[in-house]
């Protein structure tokens, strides 16, 4: 496997799980998230939209990256 198909792989994994976390963030509230999350607070039941935010743009731009670097080599324009 090629770096390139490698980081491209590896940035989609990347993307895939920070948006099922963003989705997590969203739908759970503070007390009922994983105790490994950042914001996990025992008894609370305000959920953190900002860490979902970031969680998912963070995952989008993964996803980007990983279309941007599978793309086929630009070939040179004839002259």
């Amino acid at each position: 496997m090629t770096q390139k198909r490698l980081i491209a792989a590896a940035a989609a994994a990347a993307g895939i799980a920070l948006i099922v976390i963003a989705v997590v963030y969203w739908i759970e509230p503070a007390s009922g998230l994983p105790g490994f999350f950042p914001g996990h607070e025992a008894g609370s039941s305000r959920h953190h939209v900002k860490h979902g935010v970031a969680a998912f743009v963070v995952g989008l731009a993964a996803l980007v990256l990983a279309w941007f670097s599978s793309a086929p080599p630009r070939k040179a324009p004839a002259v």
